[in-house]
């Protein structure tokens, strides 16, 4: 007699990766000098969205833009980008990496005084619509260049690569 078990590994790898990314979100904007608070209020919206979006494999890109709201422009940013199929083996193994994100953060340059922020996601098209989303236009990046901190959230189903936007 033999014994089968299936485990869903892509729900939990959503899971995670959800919780990894707004928690990465939340780090970026604490060691930034931002007010977390915003996004304190938001993360129940933040979570179904990003969730949802995750396990329809409509979630292409969840974006942290820093700007001056007198102007609204864009003073730093910070991208997630989600890859589906990331890892190789079936090991079951999901990390993190916060150290390369806090040592970005030096590098990107935020002014908090006079700072805000948001979140902007980007899915493709058909994706499921989510309670409390609704469409929103990136900042400009004129003036900024992209730089890579690479992989930072990996699971074997869905992963995500960071990049930050600076001053040229």
């Amino acid at each position: 007699m033999s014994t089968s078990v299936s485990i869903n590994t892509f729900t939990h790898s959503t899971a995670y990766v959800t919780d990894k990314m707004l928690s990465s979100l939340k780090w970026i904007i604490f060691w930034s000098g931002l007010d977390p608070d915003k996004l304190t209020r938001d993360w129940a919206s933040l979570e179904l969205g990003i969730k949802t979006w995750l396990r329809s494999r409509h979630l292409e890109r969840v974006t942290l833009e820093i700007y001056l709201p007198s102007s609204m422009s864009l003073v730093g940013r910070w991208d997630f980008d989600v890859v589906y199929s990331y890892g190789s083996s079936d090991d079951g193994s999901m990390w993190v990496d916060t150290d390369a994100i806090r040592f970005a953060i030096k590098k990107a340059g935020v002014d908090p005084k006079r700072c805000s922020y948001r979140i902007i996601v980007h899915t493709k098209p058909g994706s499921p619509s989510v309670e409390g989303w609704e469409p929103a236009e990136l900042l400009s990046t004129s003036g900024l260049v992209r730089q890579s901190v690479g992989t930072a959230i990996g699971t074997n189903d869905v992963s995500s690569r960071v990049s930050y936007w600076r001053k040229a």
